[in-house]
């Protein structure tokens, strides 16, 4: 029995192993996002010290542990074969959460993860154990479940997500009133101040988030409680002092230094506050398998009342786990994208917007324009005028390359990100609040964008949109915890009913293979993924020069192209021959193709902007051409959606005479754009009006055929050979098809047009 229970133990850590690098994947999000962001330093500068900040961290870590052994439930209420299938349901929920929150891409709070994952356990085990007791009632059920720290936590999480933003808004607010956009002006009389202000807070976040987790801790809490007050006030003043000297004499960069040390205090109390959340329930499983092994007594005897009181956590165990988590950060792709989200919200500026706006974000931006126009007649204009100045930013005529290359934010927005967020944890732990690190450091970065304008009307809507979005996985994140974690612990709790301890052993170990396979299943779809949002981006990338560009221009449209044949052809076949399956992989290219129409109509702006010195007739054109293959998207998709409807509907299949037409039109489709893709390969090339003859020769003759078949079709209607559903299908598709072979022929002349109008431009401008 005792064997069986060491194997789960030795499964409970390789799922912490597992956790570890998921959630180091999600949490990577709270102290990079403002180094990343300002490019305050080199990629390798700002991971070396955000890795030393979490080695520091993970050792100081030891007493949050206790949140896993009795911060939710009461164990002396449970016995040790029910602290186990606790511990292990907590385990399997948490790796499979944390995964799809990271394959989406969105942060999501590991803390709120941990919590309500052993509150579900712990109460599923409890009502396990009332309904198999004659001796506990239902209005026990409290007992079993520390409600009193329960809700600290839990209402310490949702204050965290007003204050943060609320305080983000406000400092950001007051910064730039003081400092300006134009910072670099106003630093030599503000800086030191600033900088004095900053490292103070900072400084005083390391002590108090990273010596109170230490055993040193109670040897020097006599002097932080007697002197603190007088040691932050003169670390202010000499900071402030030593700040101003290093600038008069070396014209040191405060605002960088800011950043460098915020980020090694935010990765410093991500490890010491979340590491719980990844090796706690492993660690308190394996102290209460030494206590049970110590005690002699049967597994379902034992009670876990030991882990009540003060259990030390092996040092060992601390820094095996912060190596691990040194390792994900520097090689997780996970982790780039959680990152992604949180820098692409806090943006300064326009780009690529990944949210859709919604009814909610738009009642916001409409509200806030009317609150605006309010204020904005009670201050006076001079005072305006002023406050306006101060956000004034430099109107630069940047290319797309160039934006790229820029900050997502500057130096004092990501100083002000890392200081309140290191003051608010700060603050946070003094009191004895489990803060989120995540929820903190994430809506201080909205707050500090919002106050900054990022948000103005252009960007305001998506932003919105993004953070409410990224808020409601938060607490999607607590309710799925919970019941996920309920499920799981029954479940094992059925296995052990059923087949004692080796049944119970068998279900962890389904669960944990099932949990490893989604996992791995996950890694290859999201490589899948990544390949086409990398195609997607590629769309976007900026060009050196204007030959660049036309060939870039003619890979752009070659790939879009070189998949409508066999997007039709495929759809038709799977369409008569009714199979669902190749039909629903159909329609998954065939949107593919179409977000891919769309990126290149979307990024038209920033082509045209990059490129000043095309002329207006060779802008026009390529505007024609994204605009045409959006339809040719549009069309393909509106052809192979409803035919998977109709399939999955189990409609009656098309009569074998509708079945021959659509595969003669098929036929003749590709022909079309066998031609049409050679034709568009050629370039820079010019086309000749003969080749343009053969494109619509054959767009003569398919439109020709619909018209044909179109009659045949009316013809079976009137003789009630096929059904309402049949017809409006057939028609559609033939609708369809007539639209995209005609924005095909546009694309044709449109692409002629424009390089004609490119050649010529380039002459032009070698003659000058």
């Amino acid at each position: 029995m005792e064997s069986y229970y060491m194997i789960m133990i030795g499964v409970l850590f390789i799922l912490a192993i597992t956790d570890l690098i998921v959630g180091v994947s999600n949490d990577a999000v709270n102290f990079l996002n403002s180094a990343i962001g300002s490019k305050a330093y080199t990629m390798r500068v700002i991971m070396i010290v955000a890795s030393v900040g979490v080695l520091a961290g993970s050792v100081s870590s030891s007493g949050m542990m206790e949140v896993a052994r009795k911060g939710v439930f009461m164990p002396g209420m449970f016995q040790f074969d029910e602290i186990i299938i606790l511990f292990m349901a907590v385990m399997i929920t948490d790796v499979l959460l944390l995964d799809l929150f990271n394959t989406l891409g969105l942060p999501t709070s590991t803390t709120v993860s941990i919590v309500f994952e052993l509150l579900g356990a712990s109460v599923a085990m409890a009502l396990i154990k009332i309904n198999n007791s004659d001796a506990i009632y239902i209005e026990q059920l409290g007992e079993f479940i520390n409600t009193g720290k329960a809700l600290m936590i839990i209402s310490g999480i949702l204050l965290s997500v007003v204050f943060a933003f609320s305080i983000g808004a406000i400092v950001q607010y007051l910064s730039r009133l003081l400092f300006s956009f134009q910072f670099e002006k106003n630093v030599p009389y503000f800086g030191a101040l600033f900088g004095g202000f900053a490292i103070t807070a900072i400084l005083y976040f390391i002590i108090i988030k990273g010596i109170k987790g230490t055993p040193f801790y109670g040897d020097v809490k006599h002097i932080l409680d007697n002197y603190l007050f007088i040691g932050i006030v003169v670390s202010f003043i000499a900071v402030t002092v030593i700040c101003q000297l290093l600038y008069k004499l070396f014209h040191f960069n405060i605002l960088k230094f800011i950043i460098l040390i915020g980020t090694f205090s935010l990765a410093m109390a991500f490890a010491g506050n979340d590491l719980v959340n990844f090796i706690g329930v492993p660690i308190a499983a394996f102290q209460s398998f030494e206590q049970w092994v110590a005690s002699g007594v049967p597994a379902s005897e034992f009670s876990m009342e030991g882990l009540a009181g003060k259990v030390p956590t092996p040092t060992l165990f601390l820094i095996l786990a912060g190596g691990v988590m040194v390792l994900t950060l520097w090689f997780s792709k996970k982790a780039r994208a959680v990152v992604a989200t949180g820098v692409n919200l806090s943006r300064q500026g326009d780009g690529t917007e990944r949210f859709h706006p919604n009814a909610f974000s738009r009642g916001v931006v409409r509200i806030s324009i009317g609150m605006g126009g309010a204020i904005k007649k009670a201050v006076p204009d001079t005072v305006l005028d002023k406050m306006e100045n101060r956000f004034e930013q430099k109107n630069r005529n940047l290319s797309k390359e160039e934006m790229e290359k820029e900050p997502a934010f500057d130096l004092i927005r990501a100083s002000v990100n890392l200081v309140v967020a290191g003051i608010l944890i700060s603050i946070g732990t003094s009191l004895k609040l489990p803060l989120s690190t995540t929820y903190v450091t994430f809506m201080v970065a909205m707050g500090t964008s919002l106050a900054d304008r990022a948000w103005n009307r252009e960007s305001a809507v998506y932003r919105i949109a993004g953070v409410v979005n990224v808020i409601g996985g938060w607490f999607l994140t607590a309710l799925v915890a919970f019941s996920a974690s309920a499920l799981i612990a029954y479940i094992i709790h059925l296995g052990q009913a059923f087949g004692g301890e080796l049944g119970m052993l068998i279900v962890v170990i389904v669960l944990a293979l099932i949990a490893g396979g989604i996992i791995i299943y996950g890694i290859f779809f999201k490589k899948n993924t990544s390949d086409e949002v990398l195609a997607m981006e590629d769309l976007a990338v900026a060009v050196a020069n204007k030959e660049e560009f036309i060939a870039k221009a003619t890979r752009d449209i070659s790939s879009i192209l070189k998949h409508i044949s066999d997007i039709y052809g495929r759809s038709v076949k799977a369409f008569v021959q009714e199979d669902l399956k190749m039909l629903k992989k159909v329609t998954e290219k065939a949107g593919s193709v179409d977000r891919k129409a769309k990126g290149l109509r979307d990024n038209v702006h920033h082509v045209i902007h990059d490129l000043n010195a095309v002329s207006l007739e060779t802008g026009n054109h390529y505007v024609q051409v994204a605009d045409y293959l959006r339809e040719i998207g549009h069309s393909i998709s509106f052809i192979v959606d409803p035919m998977k409807q109709y399939l999955a509907n189990n409609h009656k299949p098309f009569n074998e005479e509708q079945a021959d037409e659509l595969r003669e039109l098929g036929a003749l489709i590709h022909e079309l754009y066998e031609d049409v893709k050679i034709l568009a390969s050629n370039s820079p090339n010019i086309l000749d009006d003969e080749e343009l003859e053969i494109v619509q020769d054959r767009q003569e003759k398919i439109l020709a055929y619909l018209t044909q078949i179109r009659k045949k079709q009316i013809k079976r209607i009137k003789k009630n050979i096929v059904g309402t559903r049949n017809s409006m299908l057939y028609l559609s598709i033939l609708n369809e098809t007539k639209n995209l072979v005609l924005q095909t022929g546009n694309v044709v002349k449109s692409l002629r047009d424009f390089f004609i109008a490119s050649s010529e431009a380039f002459e032009d401008e070698l003659n000058k």
